[in-house]
């Protein structure tokens, strides 16, 4: 047996002498009523307190003992007197590991170092630990085990399990904006009988009764625009989407999404919709316009800018979305200074298309960056400009050199958004056009707007932090041999 196997039995053996003397190792309801920082906070000398949380540090010997007590707001001390406590009920205090829960009733007062201690005159185990604290609350520092059991990087280190609550409140930011603003809070299906709304590879899942294949959503789109055909002017959701594609320090199959919905507006609308958004989150949640993303200043106070993506594209590589395959591939190994050469052989146009998409990411700037004029073609679900059908009604708004939203004027036209997906439906990975949502469109749908926030990207950039893995609790991992 190695160390930890030894401390394992230790515990194991504590716990059958406790359930040996008749205490319950894993107690029922308890009183606590405040967290530890309230209790902090109210102090007064003598006051009664009432508390709980988890033992993180025990110190003493004889008949004094102290220990202290950690729960989500902070620790406090706490002063185990045999003399007080009695002997059988202090014998507890030996039984007790680090880790374990504990409730603690007794009087407040201040030892001479002017620490905030309980004088514990009555001790609850609540629910024995039988496995050591990682590292001693000094830190869980290993990668790995702290995605893989964010359980302990949550006890661990502090300042992840502040990353997450910071993350609620960003939540709870957006829908406030929103709400103000009008908008509905809806709900629509996760499991879809033909992936839409989003280009990528979607999960597949067999419903047994029904005995049929349905995808797990890539977007809430467009059952989100049926509502606007049904008659809502402005709905939200906060969504779960998926896409079956790689892991990477800005991608989980699994993700988070704010898409919105407004009728009568154009995409310009949704770029001042957005920076009230991140901005008001940004106030909400860090209490600063100005703060520092993976060594870049970003400051959201400054005018934020505006690029076309067509215009790059034909400055930095004479593209026209007129141009046809050949043509697309020979420009692009032979751009203009202070662009890059990309070599493509035997690819679709679609794949080059995907690689074009590409070549316009702003280089990070102090401030975002919104990318605006993306080709048509590849936006196949928004309106074209009135003065040239090749361009879209589209940004992608970037943050930190990063994307973290989209958004454009919809398409309302049903026999244009038809001819679209039957264009789409001819490469390898069609899955059939979504003829309920044409359908849908026929009935009319109002001139809207549209807009996708990645929230876990918005979370990365405001909270600072250098992963996707870092914003979501329990990201997907290969599953351990």
């Amino acid at each position: 047996m190695d160390i930890q196997d030894d401390l394992i039995a230790a515990r194991h053996q504590k716990l059958q002498a406790l359930q040996a003397q008749g205490i319950r190792p894993y107690g029922g309801k308890f009183p606590k009523s405040e967290l530890i920082q309230a209790l902090l906070g109210r102090y007064r000398d003598g006051e009664p307190a009432v508390t709980a949380g988890r033992l993180s540090a025990k110190r003493g010997h004889g008949g004094l003992t102290f220990a202290d007590l950690r729960d989500s707001s902070g620790k406090i001390q706490l002063c185990l007197r045999q003399e007080r406590l009695g002997a059988e009920a202090y014998s507890l205090v030996d039984m007790l590991d680090l880790g374990d829960w504990i409730g603690a009733e007794g009087m407040l007062f201040k030892t001479k170092t002017g620490e905030v201690t309980v004088e514990v005159e009555r001790l609850t185990l609540l629910a024995k630990s039988l496995r050591p604290m990682p590292e001693k609350w000094h830190g869980l520092r290993d990668v790995e085990i702290r995605y893989r059991r964010r359980y302990l990087d949550l006890l661990a280190n502090e300042p992840v399990r502040r990353v997450f609550e910071q993350r609620a409140k960003l939540l709870e930011s957006l829908r406030r904006t929103l709400s103000r603003r009008g908008y509905l809070e809806v709900e629509t299906p996760m499991m879809h009988a033909i992936p839409g709304g989003a280009a990528g590879e979607p999960f597949v899942t067999h419903h047994q009764a029904l005995d049929t294949d349905f995808y797990l959503r890539l977007a809430p789109e467009l059952h989100l625009k049926r509502l606007l055909v049904g008659g809502f002017e402005k709905v939200y959701e906060l969504n779960r989407s998926f896409r079956n594609e790689g892991l990477s320090t800005k991608h989980n199959p699994e993700f988070t999404m704010l898409e919105a919905y407004c009728a009568y507006e154009d995409y310009h609308y949704m770029m001042t919709l957005v920076e009230a958004l991140i901005t008001t989150a940004a106030k909400e949640t860090i209490g600063t316009l100005q703060w520092e993303f993976q060594g870049r200043h970003l400051d959201l106070s400054k005018e934020w800018e505006a690029v076309s993506f067509a215009e790059l594209l034909k400055t930095g590589y004479d593209l026209d979305p007129r141009d046809g395959l050949e043509a697309m591939q020979q420009k692009l190994k032979s751009p203009k200074a202070g662009f890059r050469a990309v070599e493509m052989k035997n690819q679709s146009r679609s794949q080059v298309l995907h690689v074009i998409e590409q070549l316009v990411e702003p280089k990070a700037k102090d401030v975002p960056v919104f990318v605006t004029d993306y080709w048509t073609e590849l936006s196949p679900l928004a309106k074209s400009r009135p003065d040239n059908p090749l361009i879209a009604e589209r940004f992608e708004l970037f943050l930190g050199g990063m994307e973290v939203a989209n958004a454009y004027s919809e398409l309302n036209d049903p026999i244009e958004q038809r001819r679209r997906f039957e264009a789409q439906a001819e490469g390898a990975k069609a899955k059939g056009i979504d003829e309920d949502f044409v359908e849908a469109l026929e009935y009319g749908m109002p001139p809207a707007t549209g807009l996708g926030v990645g929230v876990d990207r918005l979370a990365m950039v405001l909270f600072n932090q250098p992963s996707i893995k870092d914003v979501i609790l329990f990201p997907l991992l290969k599953p351990q041999e």
